[in-house]
């Protein structure tokens, strides 16, 4: 007699999901996922990762087929009164938008500048909200997520990898039978990665069912199937030894700055001498001296918590402790009249924490066009401005977007978006923070290939990733922070 197949815990026969707005977001999904398999969940770009997470929560409707939850009345079963699968499955994603926090609530700038108390939310309190977490409980997961130390700082002002452990530990103080975590490594560095997957591996050893939405390179060794997407529809799926097996080889490839650098290509545009950046008792910066010369391409690495978020808010005029420092951008001292919108007119920026906040709704063309006036509101375009936009569009592959609402496009959609708005204006400082998260491979060398081959010779790039793969290969100089001091190369 065979063996019996482990219980099913979620099955969905031949699904197809309608997104608000009528939008076919999945066609005719057969899956099924059963107690003592941990699935990945990968594909492309836009292939429909989020919406099958969404689907699984119970949050879109379905136009042909079904979905249930057997672990629902297995856990009836138990004795557990739970009526919908959000109850008890939990998905942490790249954003907070709930009634505990709302970047529509705040501004950019509010970051780096006092926050009222009213209008604060420290970590603690967003760990501590809406759960019976005792303070044992939170001590041990903010430890185990580094994130002990930062307690008392404000939400709005972690790191874009501080925000997404912070919203793990929160997922996990309230005891899910099971975690969703859609692309938990990006924006997280190489320790934190390994540190992410050993503590998630111990939890599911332990019980916790997860299914994981991240890309192909970046798989633990705790997966134990893989569900491949493409195109709206299911492409593949079997075992994680099967899906290795079919992958092409992957062959790493320097990164290494040239030695000694080229000569400078124009006068310096950025000059830092000894700054200091403290918050309380708290130093984020320390004694940072630093000359970038136009022309220039600069990698900007470091660990998570680094320093780097804050430095790079002092160079596009965000940060006011510029003012109290010995700081000068595009040949001119900071704090001796010049408005920030003088310094962000000469500034491309994109970066995660610049992506929480456009929350209008806009079509992705508009929200591109938001570049030129270096806001996050709509702004009257001339035409050769639009001309641009479309332009940048067609070069990335993303012409059939332009006219979609933004907020309804798929993360790394709204990427390339964000990346066109800070390319829209031809800055002579272009800053790059992570630009390449929620992108799948050929989106990541089109647009590596893009800065190669493309910016101006007098375009400065300052380029932030924690992935050698996406550093362009035309950096000439490495800057690297750890513990808010500087080593240049």
């Amino acid at each position: 007699m065979p063996p019996l197949s482990p219980a099913p815990l979620i099955v969905l026969d031949h699904a197809t999901i309608v997104r608000p707005g009528d939008e076919v977001g999945l066609r005719a999904v057969h899956w099924t996922v059963r107690e003592g398999e941990c699935w990945a969940i990968v594909g492309p770009v836009a292939s429909g990762k989020t919406t099958l997470a969404e689907a699984l929560l119970g949050r879109f409707r379905l136009d042909a087929g079904s979905i249930e939850w057997p672990m629902l009345a297995q856990l009836r079963a138990h004795g557990r009164a739970v009526a919908w699968p959000s109850e008890v499955i939990k998905r942490v994603s790249f954003k907070e938008e709930s009634w505990r926090f709302s970047y529509g609530r705040h501004y950019y700038q509010q970051r780096f500048n006092f926050i009222e108390a009213q209008d604060d939310l420290t970590l603690d309190d967003f760990l501590r909200s809406g759960t019976a977490a005792t303070e044992e409980a939170l001590h041990a997961v903010c430890l185990r997520l580094g994130l002990e130390a930062l307690r008392g700082l404000s939400l709005i002002k972690l790191s874009n990898g501080e925000t997404r452990r912070a919203r793990l530990a929160r997922a996990l103080l309230s005891h899910p039978e099971m975690l969703i975590l859609d692309e938990p490594f990006l924006g997280v560095d190489h320790a934190g990665r390994s540190e992410v997957a050993t503590m998630l591996g111990t939890l599911i050893d332990q019980g916790l069912k997860v299914v994981l939405i991240t890309r192909p390179a970046v798989l633990p060794e705790w997966v134990t199937h893989v569900l491949e997407l493409d195109q709206l529809a299911v492409r593949w799926q079997g075992t994680r030894a099967e899906f290795l097996a079919r992958l092409p080889r992957q062959v790493e490839r320097s990164v290494a700055p040239p030695d000694p650098p080229p000569p400078r290509h124009g006068p310096p545009i950025i000059e830092l001498r000894q700054v200091n950046v403290t918050y309380g008792e708290r130093a984020i910066l320390r004694d940072v001296s630093w000359t970038v010369h136009a022309g220039e391409r600069w990698a900007v690495l470091g660990p998570n918590g680094s320093g780097k978020t804050t430095l790079l808010s002092l160079l596009c005029g965000d940060h006011p402790q510029a003012y109290s420092n010995d700081l000068w951008l595009f040949g001119r001292k900071r704090g001796t009249g010049e408005s920030i919108w003088d310094i962000k007119h000469k500034v491309g920026l994109l970066s995660p924490e610049l992506h929480f906040y456009f929350t209008e709704p806009l079509t992705a063309a508009r929200t591109a066009a938001t570049g030129f006036f270096d806001v996050l509101v709509p702004r009257h375009t001339t035409p050769a401005q639009d001309a641009v936009v479309r332009q940048l569009f067609e070069e990335f592959g993303i012409a059939a977007l332009a006219e979609r609402p933004f907020a309804r496009l798929s993360t790394g959609e709204q990427r390339l978006v964000l990346l066109i708005r800070a390319l829209v204006k031809e800055p002579p400082l272009l800053i790059l923070d992570e630009p390449m998260q929620g992108l799948d491979d050929p989106s990541i060398a089109r647009v590596r290939s893009w800065l190669e081959e493309r910016l101006h010779p007098e375009q400065t790039l300052l380029f932030v990733s924690h992935y050698a793969n996406e550093i362009p290969r035309t950096i000439t100089h490495w800057l690297r922070l750890d513990n808010g001091r500087v080593s240049a190369s």
